[in-house]
């Protein structure tokens, strides 16, 4: 199925039926008054939270969502029946967000969770409300109420423990085959992720985590260069984020320092909360480097890095080959406890 994280959809509630002006007629009975009944209230729109879903794809095709509208009220003090709700299932994570004022209107971050997006219209009073003493056979009634009607655009943000970030090409989709049963396409080429990917890390039998893969970021991403910042927002309701670098690019021209700092810089730019989480940075591909020479290579990278980077100081680092899971198993062990034992400085996430 084809993965699809942003929809934008139209939504009506249904109208309330009207009230009806009408008057008992019945042989012998030659005063029988009014009895013209309220009309139905009109279907509302839910949106709830389903776990067995995991896109948006329903709402790439299908953009209109009206609800039914009440039955107008009958004579003989019948009331018009209320038209029928409609409940729009999507993934959990998803938000919704008012097309034209981008005020957020829903968040549904737990499975079963369900919210009301529009209200149907209220239904119109017969004639029967407005009969007093001195108004003994009122022809007054009201028509229904319109029921809400929204422009919404929706946006999945998948919910995972940890997040890893990093540019194309760094080793990302590779670490996280290695450490969990999740098989995303790995390849010689950059941008070879184009979804976002979830994989459960099990430390133990008691003890697991998710762990989110998203496409790559390059230099200028903030600006829309690459595939821009599109999937930052899977980023967002993680508590800790990965950073991989790769240590050994295939340009020799390449300067990891330089493009480790570059990410840093557009995930400040576009924003400044995602980038305060905490962020470790995890050196790759160290297979690619000859082992008499590897300490050196990592020493000479953090310290370029802590020169350059303000917070370098109070980030753990770790330097891995993860196409070999070689020194993954220690990442997951210290992410494990961190999440089980976060600091009290750790900022705090909003689901």
């Amino acid at each position: 199925m084809k993965f699809i994280d942003e929809a934008k959809i139209y939504i009506k509630a249904g109208d309330g039926g009207n009230g009806v002006a009408s008057f008992r007629r019945e042989k012998y009975i030659p005063m029988g008054g009014p009895d013209g009944g309220d009309g139905g209230r009109g279907g509302s729109i839910f949106m709830q939270a389903d776990r067995n879903l995991n896109t948006l794809v329903d709402y790439r095709y299908t953009r209109k969502f009206l609800a039914q509208r009440g039955e107008n009220g009958r004579g003989a003090d019948c009331y018009g029946a209320a038209g029928s709700d409609i409940t729009l299932k999507v993934p959990v994570g998803t938000v919704v967000y008012d097309e034209h004022g981008d005020a957020l209107l829903a968040d549904l971050p737990t499975d079963g969770m369900k919210v009301q997006l529009a209200r149907g219209g209220k239904g119109g009073l017969g004639n029967i409300h407005f009969k007093s003493s001195v108004n003994r056979a009122p022809r007054k009634c009201t028509p229904g109420e319109a029921g809400e009607e929204f422009d919404l655009r929706m946006e999945l943000r998948v919910l995972a423990d940890v997040g890893l970030l990093g540019l194309p090409n760094a080793g990302k989709s590779t670490f996280i085959r290695a450490v969990s049963a999740a098989r995303p396409k790995v390849a010689d080429y950059p941008f070879t992720t184009l979804h976002p990917n979830l994989g459960v890390v099990r430390v133990n039998e008691n003890r697991s985590f998710v762990i989110a893969d998203v496409p790559g970021l390059i230099a200028g991403a903030a600006d829309g260069a690459g595939l821009g910042v599109r999937f930052l927002k899977h980023l967002q309701r993680t508590r800790i984020l990965l950073h991989l670098v790769d240590l050994a690019p295939f340009d020799p021209q390449a300067d990891p320092v330089a493009d480790a700092i570059a990410i840093v810089r557009e995930l400040e730019k576009h924003d400044p909360t995602l980038a305060a989480k905490p962020r470790w940075l995890v050196l790759n591909k160290l297979d690619l480097i000859a082992e008499e020479e590897r300490e050196t290579r990592v020493n000479a990278f953090l310290a370029a890095y802590r020169q350059a980077a303000q917070d370098a100081d109070e980030q753990p680092h770790f330097a891995i080959a993860a196409i070999f899971g070689e020194g993954t198993q220690a990442i997951c062990y210290r992410l494990m406890d961190f999440l089980e034992n976060p600091p009290d400085d750790a900022p705090r996430v909003d689901l």
